[in-house]
């Protein structure tokens, strides 16, 4: 009896091996990322941003954070922290802002000196909420200057610009859930919101 050979579409060589740059894989792979892609994951989103205002507070930088859904369906998280970095990175040639927010792993909850502590997702939670919003636009407060940088399905379609002057400092990240991504219902629950920012106060 003669083996069968694979047939080409069996074939296992290099042209099946996928690197998925920058975000694509958490869009690839939502469960991975944010739990599941119903109301507990759609909800897990803002909680993830949360999460690094709390970061914020509990390096003792941070006393208010602030959260608001705005009657389109998009959630806006705002705290008086220190503001994401806008710097431009010396290695990777773009602004710390846009760095943070595009690449899996790139963050100041990785290494040592920017956070004694920390929670979310191993630092990686607002750079994967931007990868399953339909838009998401994040607002630094720093260095007395307002800027902003505008995000679609994890990829940056308004460079970092400066909008405005300020004398106080802070983050303000406003997203709209994907329905490509969020299927059975982009509607966040104050109810349920509240619930968990009361635990969290």
């Amino acid at each position: 009896m003669s083996e069968e050979k694979p047939s080409s579409e069996e074939k296992y060589d290099s042209s099946k091996i996928q690197k998925l740059e920058g975000l694509e894989g958490v869009r690839k792979r939502p469960d991975m990322y944010i739990g599941d892609t119903n109301e507990r994951g759609l909800h897990h989103c803002v909680f993830e941003i949360v999460d690094n205002s709390i970061d914020e507070s509990l390096a003792g930088y941070c006393s208010e954070i602030i959260v608001h859904l705005h009657s389109d369906g998009s959630c806006s998280i705002r705290d008086n922290g220190r503001g994401i970095p806008v710097d431009m990175h010396p290695k990777h040639n773009m602004p710390a802002l846009e760095l943070v927010l595009t690449n899996l792993h790139a963050g100041g909850k990785f290494g040592k000196g920017a956070y004694q502590v920390s929670g979310g997702l191993h630092g990686v939670g607002a750079k994967c909420v931007n990868a399953v919003s339909e838009w998401f636009v994040a607002e630094v407060r720093r260095e007395g200057s307002i800027h902003q940088m505008e995000f679609s399905r994890g990829k940056t379609t308004q460079k970092m610009q400066v909008v405005g002057s300020c004398e106080s400092t802070g983050t303000k990240i406003t997203f709209m859930p994907d329905e490509q991504i969020f299927t059975e219902s982009r509607e966040f629950k104050f109810d349920l919101l509240a619930k968990r920012l009361r635990e969290l106060a």
